[in-house]
C-alpha cells in the first residue's frame, strides 16, 4: 500500500475514518503493466485508485473487497522477473 497524497493529512476531510478496499482489480495469475490499477480505496467520502508501480505477474492478492487498509500494508505479491521490470 503506497503512501497516501499529501492533501490526506492536511485536508483532513476526504482522509477521515476508515480506509477499506472498495473493489480488487487484479487477481493471481493477471499479468499487469506499470500504472495498472491494483484497488480502489473508498473512505466514505472519496475513492481513490491505486496501481502498481511495477508491471509483472500477480502471485498473491493479499486484501479483499470490505478490508481495512493501512498506509505501508502489503497488499499484493507481484512477480516481476517475468517482465523484466
Amino acid at each position: 500500500m503506497p503512501k497516501y497524497p499529501e492533501c490526506w493529512e492536511t485536508c483532513g476531510d476526504c482522509g477521515s475514518g476508515s480506509i477499506i478496499v472498495q473493489e480488487v482489480h487484479v487477481r493471481p495469475g493477471d499479468v499487469i503493466r506499470a500504472d495498472d490499477p491494483l484497488v480502489t480505496l473508498e473512505t466514505g467520502k472519496v475513492a481513490l485508485d491505486i496501481p502498481t508501480p511495477r508491471g509483472g505477474r500477480i502471485v498473491e492478492v493479499l486484501v479483499g473487497e470490505g478490508d481495512p487498509v493501512e498506509e505501508g500494508q502489503l497488499i499484493i505479491r507481484l512477480d516481476t522477473a517475468e517482465t523484466g521490470r
